[in-house]
């Protein structure tokens, strides 16, 4: 049987956020933003193991008790400079299986469930391909030249992407160490350039990526909302 893991990189900066601070270290009711990804992961039951990427220069992990989570929180400290090369050492000093599922998942997005990693497993269930939580697009979207509107895309069709994502270790090893100048921006578009089409798994919007410092208040509102 197929373990499943999780996999939260850690090692950027955040710096859309405005703050020395990396992002995943900024406050929210007392605690760092990390430490609620970290805490829905490792209260998994259908989590094996919960791997954190960090830089190796990282001096602020250290900062806080993390002891709550015992051995199934592994602290891996081989951050690369891009999101896909801090996963893609992260997935090399895992002591897995090929044929295991990785949920890899990011450390700005505070309000994951439970339910939700129940539900991305069980609809992946035993495909061979994997996939993503998600949501379809609701707004209009635009496509800017400058500051003007030079034409309304169509939105029937298109979901944005969220995670966890959801793929067997050896494919998603293979994904990323692909050499041809492509940089994917999350590891379905990596799978995707390999020729497979990841499934997408509904979520809802509350699984947000804070990005801005205005979500760092909303972020707040739906943990206090959840009793999280």
């Amino acid at each position: 049987m197929s373990q499943y893991y999780g996999l939260i990189p850690a090692a950027g900066t955040g710096s859309r956020m405005g703050v020395d601070l990396p992002k995943q270290y900024l406050d929210i009711a007392g605690h760092p933003m990390i430490y609620y990804a970290v805490r829905t992961m490792a209260s998994s039951p259908l989590l094996a193991r919960v791997y954190v990427v960090l830089a190796d220069t990282d001096s602020w992990w250290n900062d806080y008790d993390w002891s709550e989570f015992g051995d199934k929180l592994q602290v891996l400290r081989c951050g690369g400079p891009t999101r896909a090369d801090s996963v893609s050492n992260g997935l090399a000093a895992m002591p897995v299986e090929a044929q295991d599922w990785v949920l890899v998942h990011d450390a700005a997005r505070p309000c994951l469930t439970m339910a939700m990693i129940a539900k991305l497993i069980t609809e992946v269930g035993e495909t061979e391909v994997g996939g993503l939580l998600a949501i379809p697009v609701a707004d209009t979207l635009k496509r800017a030249a400058g500051q003007h509107v030079s034409a309304t895309e169509p939105r029937e069709s298109l979901w944005q992407a969220q995670t966890p994502q959801m793929f067997r270790h050896a494919m998603l090893q293979q994904a990323l160490h692909q050499d041809n100048g492509f940089v994917p921006t999350d590891e379905a578009s990596a799978i995707e350039a390999l020729g497979h089409a990841p499934l997408l798994v509904a979520a809802d919007s509350s699984n947000f990526k804070v990005t801005y410092p205005n979500d760092l208040m909303m972020a707040r509102l739906i943990l206090e909302r959840t009793g999280t």
